[in-house]
C-alpha cells in the first residue's frame, strides 16, 4: 500500500514502484477519490460550484503530482498522430509536449471541471462516488498492466512486470490502453496514466448527464 501510494502520489516518501503494489492500486486510489470527495464537500459549502470544482480539480493534480496529466499529454503526442511504431515511443518519451498532448490535457481538464461544476455534492455520497471511480481508474490501470504487454524494452513501468491481481477483475480493459495496443503494441507508464485519467474523466461526464 505505501509502495503504490508512493508512486501514485506525491504524499509520502518517494518509493520505487513494484509489482505487489499494483494490487494496491484500487486501495489507494479510493483514499485519494474519497480526500478529494471530502474536499469538493467542504468546498461546496463555503464557495460558488465552479470555485469549489477548480479546487477539486486543482487538489488533485497537487496530489498526484500531475503524473497522470503528464502520462496523458505524453501518450496524446504519441497515440493520435499519424505516425510509426518506434517514432511513437520517440514521441512518448521526449520531455516536450506538443500539440495533440496540450489539446487533450485542456480538454480533459475542462470536462472534469464542467462535470464537478454541474453537480452538487450531496454529503458522504460525494465521497463515496469520488472515491469509487478513482479507485475503478487505479484498478484499471493495474489491470492493463497485468494483461498488457510492456512496449518498451526499459522504462519506469518495467518494475510493474510480473505483477498480478489478488483477484480476477471483471472489467473492461480502458479505450487507451486498446488505442495503445493498436499504436504500439502495448503499454507504458504514460499509456497507464492516460487510461486512469480517462476513466475518470468519463465517468464524471456520465455522472453529470441529465438523464
Amino acid at each position: 500500500m505505501l509502495d503504490a501510494l508512493g508512486f501514485l502520489t506525491v504524499v509520502g516518501r518517494t518509493r520505487t514502484p513494484t509489482a505487489r503494489a499494483l494490487t494496491w492500486f484500487g486501495p489507494a486510489g479510493a483514499l485519494i477519490g474519497a480526500a478529494l470527495g471530502l474536499l469538493w464537500w467542504g468546498t461546496a459549502n463555503a464557495w460558488p460550484a465552479p470555485v469549489a470544482a477548480a479546487i477539486v480539480v486543482a487538489a488533485d493534480l497537487a496530489i498526484t503530482g500531475m503524473l497522470h496529466v503528464d502520462g496523458l499529454a505524453d501518450a496524446a503526442d504519441g497515440l493520435l498522430p499519424h505516425l510509426d511504431r518506434d517514432r511513437r515511443l520517440a514521441v512518448m518519451a521526449a520531455p516536450d509536449v506538443g500539440a495533440f498532448g496540450i489539446a487533450t490535457v485542456v480538454g480533459a481538464l475542462l470536462l472534469r471541471f464542467a462535470a464537478l461544476a454541474t453537480m452538487t455534492p450531496d454529503g458522504w455520497h460525494a465521497v463515496a462516488f469520488l472515491a469509487g471511480v478513482w479507485c475503478a481508474a487505479r484498478t484499471l490501470m493495474a489491470l492493463t498492466a497485468c494483461v498488457m504487454p510492456y512496449a518498451r524494452e526499459v522504462g519506469l513501468a518495467n518494475a510493474f512486470l510480473g505483477g498480478h491481481m489478488a483477484a480476477p477483475l471483471l472489467l473492461g480493459v480502458p479505450l487507451t490502453a486498446l488505442v495503445a495496443a493498436r499504436g504500439i503494441g502495448g503499454f507504458t507508464g504514460d499509456v497507464l496514466g492516460a487510461a486512469g485519467v480517462v476513466t475518470e474523466t468519463v465517468a464524471l461526464v456520465v455522472a453529470s448527464a441529465r438523464w
